[in-house]
């Protein structure tokens, strides 16, 4: 599919339509008083917009991480914040791709009802930040289950999900580092407060993330997903995914941005005339709306690719890279033309500003982004 496909437009016409029964006051609400957008999400889940990677047969919809972009998009774009509930999205690719028929069965149909939330996913910790393979979380077997200890930050969605995917090592790591880690499914409303201890991190976003502290909390053995050992390679086969569809949540906010500032510019006069005229207000847009439109054919292909079951990390790193560039410029104009306004809440600039700027850091550090196409595209020496 491309970006004008029919298909697309009705699936953008239906989350724009839910999006607007929530007004921006509602946004604003929440955002002043640090709370997560229940209402909101639960409204998404009944619409079927968070189901939409479940296949049929579990009572989903069976759309593509393609679509799944869209979806994400148009939440950002309609003025919310879909790092409320993206977790839902690319979290369900492990689940989908590695589980058993069994967990399938358990807990599919009951996420695409909307009864059981997967919205959280443990895997970074203090001491290992990006580099995923020196966790240091274990998780030792003891007969029918699993004895996890240690500790996991930037953890979110947890006080909101009922499930949650866990990278902990079950073996000391051989040759490649990259070994003895496992994936497990860990049901969050029986492991709180018996083992798992919760708590909330402040942040400049009103986005519920958190610290976990694992003290020989019991899993069963049947919520392993997967082999044992190999949780770092189905971590990578979602990160492609995750990728793409964060990329898609920073051209919505882009567009929501150049929206913004294009209409203020083209009515907000001074000296006489609309500051729009002016060409130093000017290209500033015109530069944000040019990588936007350039991030958001990088952002269809990688999609394109990964729905294709094709190799599209260096698709999915550099769409990330791109919208997440285009997002900050184009919420810096905004801000900046904005003036004084650009920083009154009454305005939603400065919120949605301070969304988007995650993404220079989040899921995956532009720095990191770099490494990569330096390493594995252009075949430069590794540098870390």
């Amino acid at each position: 599919m491309t970006p004008g496909d029919h298909g697309f437009e009705e699936i953008r016409a239906g989350v724009r339509e839910l999006c607007a029964t929530f007004s921006p006051e509602y946004f604003r609400k929440l955002d002043a008083e640090r709370r997560y957008p229940d209402e909101f999400v639960a409204a998404l889940t009944r619409a079927g917009w968070l189901a939409a990677l479940i296949p049929h047969e579990f009572g989903g919809s069976g759309l593509g991480v393609t679509e799944a972009s869209v979806i994400m998009e148009e939440i950002n774009r309609a003025g919310a914040h879909a790092g409320d509930c993206h977790g839902q999205m690319y979290n369900m690719g492990t689940l989908l791709r590695h589980g058993s028929a069994e967990q399938k069965q358990r807990y599919l149909p009951a996420i695409a009802r909307g009864e059981l939330r997967l919205q959280s996913m443990g895997v970074t910790e203090p001491t290992a930040g990006t580099d995923t393979t020196a966790i240091k979380t274990t998780a030792r077997r003891e007969g029918d289950r699993y004895v996890v200890n240690g500790q996991k930050v930037w953890i979110s969605r947890v006080h909101h999900s009922d499930l949650m995917i866990l990278l902990a090592r079950t073996s000391p790591a051989g040759a490649k580092k990259s070994e003895g880690l496992s994936i497990f499914l860990v049901d969050l409303r029986q492991a709180i407060g018996k083992g798992l201890t919760v708590r909330s991190i402040d942040t400049m976003v009103s986005h519920d993330t958190n610290e976990l502290f694992f003290d020989n909390l019991e899993i069963p053995a049947e919520n392993l997903i997967g082999e044992e050992g190999r949780g770092f390679r189905y971590i990578l086969d979602g990160l492609n995914a995750e990728r793409a569809i964060i990329a898609a949540e920073c051209i919505g906010d882009a567009y929501w941005f150049l929206d913004r500032v294009t209409a203020y510019a083209k009515q907000r006069e001074v000296f006489g005339r609309p500051i729009g005229r002016n060409q130093g207000v000017q290209f500033p847009i015109a530069e944000a709306f040019i990588e936007t439109e350039a991030a958001n054919l990088m952002r269809y292909r990688a999609c394109q690719l990964f729905d294709a079951g094709k190799p599209c990390g260096k698709e999915a790193n550099m769409a990330k890279y791109l919208a997440a560039k285009a997002s900050w410029e184009a919420g810096n104009a905004c801000v900046q033309f904005h003036g004084g306004y650009g920083f009154a809440s009454e305005y939603d600039v400065e919120r949605k500003f301070r969304e988007t700027r995650l993404y220079q850091v989040a899921p995956i550090s532009t720095n990191l982004i770099l490494a990569y196409v330096a390493e594995h595209v252009l075949g430069l020496p590794r540098s870390f």
